[in-house]
């Protein structure tokens, strides 16, 4: 049985929506403060680079337990605990007189920051079905898709004006007024009677259920591969932006505007489409934008030299399709067990993150000396998804 809400569903996602965004703000915000806290707390660069490796590390492998937490304490209470974290992780980055410290708070954050996005998408099917959940997914990715376009300028802003130490600040202040916001609204959508015993048993009952379920695989990782032949040109963006468009480091807003922009609408494009066409037409017609946009970038790139307009508007159709195939496709991964739904969003969520690992630390890497290997490991990224998606189809229709 649902839970009754008192918000409507357009303020759920607001509040959805802004705890998703704690992820991207504190990566995105203090990027441009490197070189200050550098200066500030007399360390290498390398040791500066570390407190973002520090935070990815402690973020990729909690994000394998809030759901799972969430459904033995309930999902709210999770939500909760990892705001006061985050925000308690947030002061202590502004106070940090070390690098040291730093690394420290900046691995609590990390421990805490992917609650929101993770057990938000659980409360979500918990309390919609069907259209509904479809359309406040949209809505959310809509609104969440804002925060990696203003982040990096307002860390740029803050630490010019008053220093690194406000940009944590800021996220502190956000987190406070975040945390009142869900404690004064945001609904337990699971009921007690619906919770499970928190145990060794349990936990691995739940993740051998889920590790061992074909499907999940096939039907995360579209999710997963979808995203990594976008966060392919995200991890090359230094390279992509500066060598091969040969444009300044201040003009990074050429590649992650039209990025930004096609997630926008394709999750516009998503919430208009729910319930009016199934879901499998919505991801059909997705991947149509997913492959053309392949395509051609790859028949562009090897055919002419890279040139601004040009080689990044394939970019924005890439997130176009992305976008419309992203919102049904998760909402079947959630129902595949929905008696642990939260289990099931730590693990799609997991997957994400570990692919997206591993096209940043190796295939980014290994292609980013031009831009046609990059349009070639893009392509290559959505017809691995699509594959995955129409083996998901055919092994779904042959179990029935």
């Amino acid at each position: 049985m649902r839970s009754s809400t008192p918000l409507n569903s357009t303020a759920l996602a607001c509040i959805l929506a802004a705890l998703a965004m704690l992820g991207p703000f504190a990566i995105d915000t203090y990027l441009p403060a490197f070189p200050a806290i550098q200066q500030s707390l007399q360390a290498h660069a390398l040791e500066v680079q570390q407190t973002l490796t520090a935070y990815m590390l402690s973020f990729a492998v909690m994000t394998l337990w809030h759901g799972a937490l969430s459904d033995s304490f309930g999902r709210r209470n999770v939500i909760l605990v990892a705001l006061s974290v985050f925000a308690i992780a947030s002061f202590g980055c502004a106070s940090a007189h070390s690098i040291h410290y730093l690394w420290g708070f900046r691995i609590l954050q990390g421990v805490s920051a992917g609650a929101g996005m993770v057990v938000g998408r659980a409360i979500i099917r918990d309390l919609y079905e069907g259209p509904e959940a479809e359309k406040l997914l949209s809505l959310v990715t809509m609104i969440f898709s804002i925060a990696p376009a203003i982040a990096p300028i307002l860390g740029g802003w803050l630490v010019g004006i008053w220093g690194w130490r406000a940009i944590f600040l800021l996220l502190f202040g956000y987190t406070v007024v975040l945390w009142v916001a869900c404690y004064r609204w945001l609904p337990e959508s699971l009921a007690i009677d619906n919770r499970q015993t928190f145990s060794a048993d349990f936990l691995w009952t739940s993740y051998r259920q889920v590790f061992r379920s074909k499907l999940f695989y096939l039907k995360a990782g579209t999710i997963a591969f979808n995203f990594a032949g976008l966060f392919l040109y995200i991890s090359a963006a230094p390279a992509f932006i500066t060598q091969h468009l040969k444009l300044g480091a201040d003009q990074f807003g050429w590649q992650f505007v039209p990025t930004v922009g096609g997630i926008f609408l394709g999750a516009l494009a998503a919430n208009r489409m729910a319930g009016k066409l199934r879901v499998w037409v919505q991801v059909n017609m997705g991947f149509c934008f997913l492959i053309g946009a392949g395509l051609t970038n790859v028949v562009y790139h090897a055919l002419f030299a890279p040139q601004l307009f040009w080689s990044v508007m394939p970019l924005f159709f890439y997130a176009f399709g992305m976008s419309l195939v992203a919102p049904g496709a998760t909402l079947l991964v959630l129902d595949l067990f929905p008696e642990i739904r939260g289990v099931v969003a730590s693990c799609q969520s997991a997957s994400v993150t570990f692919v997206s690992a591993l096209i940043a630390g190796l295939v980014a890497p290994a292609l980013d000396h031009a831009v046609l290997s990059l349009a070639l490991g893009q392509l290559s990224c959505c017809l691995i998804a699509a594959s995955l998606w129409y083996s998901g189809r055919h092994f779904s229709r042959s179990i029935m």
